[in-house]
């Protein structure tokens, strides 16, 4: 099953850098270049097992791709988060430990999955800070450059009623609450209304409140930026499972499904979480970020 991820991931790596060379207009940032370089350093020093790159090469790996697709990004539209508005992306990066904290905090009660290779004490702090600063930055930063591609275009409106938007919400909710009253044994196989619950329940919330939301994108029949965060969750959960492999801190999925049937350390149905993950990391940091100001 490693050879099917092996090969999954680069085509999909394949993909974004045939369409990046078909579609760019200007060449390759330096800070993109640096990115690149770094990573393919840190790949050969974490396969040598050197410390402290093998220890920390998750960090270390996502840090560099997120030089590099914003490099990309820019090269293909001009602008991009790091070259426009560095102080925003500090903030999603901040932003992004505490949020994933929340879906920490729902695997304490499910134990969906667990980390070795940590190092104690604050070096271990640090590479899970580290970490999970990270992960809404890759998913905005590999939607960005799925939509400067231009692969979508605009779309007949689609309008929920506020009934109806009233009602996912509501469902949301319930997705998020079943977890946490039903017998543990029972709610371990539920990990996937998590995935699915903080989408429902705070997109229509945002889009009341007149926010950026993936209901009011469909309500203008501008489809994009859904389509891009779903293959952004495809293109980072490979790109997750892929340098997770081989770190030396690592996790391990321990759900009770389909344990026998893993490409890399993820039970293959469970690839299909990372396509609802994208979309609530943007509603979540939309609603995270709009308590202080409108994104």
């Amino acid at each position: 099953m490693t050879l099917l991820g092996l090969a999954l991931t680069f085509a999909t790596i394949a993909l974004l850098v045939i369409e990046f060379l078909r579609r760019r207009r200007a060449p390759l940032a330096p800070y993109g270049w640096a990115g690149l370089v770094a990573l393919v350093v840190a790949e050969g020093l974490m396969f040598r097992a050197v410390e402290p790159v093998a220890t920390y090469f998750t960090p270390i790996a996502w840090t560099c791709y997120i030089l590099v697709a914003d490099a990309a990004v820019l090269a293909i539209s001009g602008h991009s988060r790091l070259h426009d508005a560095p102080r925003r992306l500090a903030l999603v990066a901040l932003l992004s430990i505490p949020l994933w904290l929340i879906f920490e905090a729902y695997n304490l009660r499910l134990e969906n999955w667990t980390y070795v290779g940590v190092p104690p004490g604050a070096a271990g702090i640090f590479g899970y800070g580290w970490s999970f600063a990270t992960i809404m930055p890759g998913i905005f930063e590999t939607a960005d450059l799925v939509e400067a591609f231009g692969w979508f275009r605009p779309t007949r409106p689609v309008v929920l009623s506020s009934a109806a938007e009233r009602g996912v919400a509501l469902l949301g909710l319930v997705c998020l609450v079943l977890p946490l009253v039903l017998p543990r044994h029972t709610a371990a196989y539920l990990f996937a209304l998590v995935w699915i619950g903080f989408v429902f329940l705070l997109d229509p919330i945002n889009h009341h409140r007149r926010l950026p939301s993936l209901l009011g994108d469909l309500a203008a029949g501008r489809p994009g930026r859904l389509y891009s965060l779903l293959i952004s969750g495809w293109v980072c959960g490979w790109l997750w499972e892929f340098w997770n492999y081989w770190a030396a801190a690592k996790w391990h999925y321990i759900f009770p499904l389909a344990q026998q049937w893993k490409i890399f350390e993820m039970p293959a149905p469970g690839y299909l979480g990372f396509l609802p993950f994208a979309l609530e990391c943007f509603a979540l940091y939309v609603t995270a970020s709009g308590m202080f100001s409108r994104p």
